[in-house]
């Protein structure tokens, strides 16, 4: 296990109904660093700074992942995955992946 990766992850929507999974710090970045820059604001800007310093220094993954939660709690992106999201239960698959 990385000793980047969040105790659990966080998973976000993007679009109408994508919902992306956000397992690490890196993960976190790249979010992050794909996001508009016209929809940036104090509190991306603190997810942001939260991430890259856990990236560079012992600075705790615990906390860059409360930034990015906290981040995408702001601006209505956070999934509630206590319910498993449909691609989370799938059927039973054969070898090549594909449902039997």
């Amino acid at each position: 296990m990385s000793d980047r990766m969040f105790d659990s992850p966080v998973f976000v929507k993007v679009g109408n109904s994508l919902v992306e999974e956000i397992a690490c710090l890196e993960d976190a970045l790249e979010f992050l660093y794909e996001w508009p820059k016209k929809r940036r604001g104090p509190i991306f800007d603190t997810a942001l700074r939260a991430c890259q310093r856990a990236f560079d220094s012992d600075y705790p993954i615990s906390a860059a992942r409360q930034a990015f939660i906290g981040f995408a709690k702001s601006i209505g992106i956070l999934e509630d995955v206590s319910v498993p999201l449909p691609w989370m239960i799938g059927g039973k698959t054969g070898a090549s992946g594909v449902g039997a």
